[in-house]
């Protein structure tokens, strides 16, 4: 399938029915490493699909009331069975942040938005703050029409008190990096209460995109996830 003119805004709108998002995209430069696309050719474009704030719960939910109970990672399986569905209306190859071995998810986002990662690791987004996801990547076996990103002001470089590395109780988060080890048996512990229940303490400390924060249950499921509760 040849990709058109209007193929982004295409995809934006088979995406929003379940509550995602276009978050933005770009032609492979020529000569470039590019993994496959659908027919194993190598792909010349690619969208990246995400979320921002909790928009695609209701459908998540939905989805997963229909579902074994003890289905393995439901939220990365749902994303694979709703962004597959569109690649496939579309022409184009769904790929996934966990798929291996992994893609440069991240230095994808960076390019297609412009964004830059904030102490936490997450990409800072001008109007979101901490609040989205990239759930998967829609590539493509020809050059599609995308409009070309500009980098933002990175909220972080203005931000002075940064609250994000001031709020964990065991500091797992700093200019050094993540402790992984140390949140995690934080979380785990007699006194992780308030991080199974609400989340990131370091994350819902950020002053940026609060509009866009995830309500609790939403959180206490991702930090369920990652903690393996």
């Amino acid at each position: 399938m040849i990709a058109r003119r209007g193929m982004a805004d295409d995809v934006a709108s088979a995406l929003a029915a379940n509550g995602l998002i276009l978050r933005g995209g770009f032609n492979f430069a020529a000569g470039e490493d590019v993994p496959a696309g659908v027919s194993g050719a190598g792909a010349k474009s690619v969208l990246l699909v995400g979320q921002a704030g909790a928009a695609p719960w209701p459908h998540f939910l939905r989805w997963r009331e229909r579902q074994p109970q003890a289905i393995t990672n439901p939220l990365d399986t749902w994303s694979r069975e709703v962004i597959g569905a569109v690649a496939r209306d579309f022409g184009a190859r769904a790929v996934s942040p966990s798929d291996r071995p992994y893609l440069p998810f991240q230095q994808w986002a960076m390019r297609a938005e412009g964004l830059k990662p904030s102490p936490l690791g997450i990409l800072m987004h001008p109007r979101y703050g901490l609040w989205h996801a990239y759930r998967g990547a829609l590539l493509f076996e020809d050059e599609i029409e995308v409009e070309p990103s500009q980098a933002p002001i990175h909220l972080c470089d203005t931000c002075v008190e940064k609250p994000c590395l001031k709020s964990c109780p065991v500091d797992a988060y700093s200019r050094d990096g993540f402790a992984y080890h140390s949140c995690l048996a934080h979380v785990r512990g007699a006194d992780g209460s308030p991080c199974r229940t609400g989340g990131c303490l370091d994350r819902n400390a950020c002053p940026y995109g609060t509009a866009y924060r995830y309500p609790s249950d939403v959180q206490a499921f991702h930090m369920a996830a990652f903690a393996g509760l």
